[in-house]
């Protein structure tokens, strides 16, 4: 049986500072992506009518309930990798948007350096 491989360890040591912004956000897809939440950067959260509603669906319910949950963990893992001031600034947003926030802030300084 096969150990789970917890690739975590590398955020521990390239936390983003802002400037690093590109070695760490591959840093971030190869670590969710090695715990199978890496799709909540870039899917939309499944629409998940309620018990009762025409076009109810469990497997929706149960798809959206878990982007949902994925989501949160992504989160956690992502400002978990960021020094405290960003933290404070992205602390309020989903996974999608604090990527979105970051690819315009720091894409931009990169372009602008050049």
């Amino acid at each position: 049986m096969a150990k789970n491989l917890n690739l975590r360890y590398i955020l521990d040591t390239n936390k983003l500072t802002g400037p690093n912004f590109t070695d760490w956000y591959r840093n971030v897809k190869i670590v969710l992506c090695s715990e199978k939440k890496a799709y909540v950067l870039d899917s939309p959260v499944p629409v998940a009518l309620a018990e009762g509603q025409d076009g109810y669906d469990q497997y929706d319910w149960e798809a959206h309930r878990q982007h949902l949950a994925d989501n949160e963990q992504a989160v956690c893992i992502l400002l978990a990798s960021m020094f405290s001031e960003l933290q404070r600034q992205h602390e309020y947003m989903d996974a999608p948007s604090i990527i979105l926030h970051l690819h315009e802030v720091y894409d931009k300084q990169g372009r602008d350096e050049r």
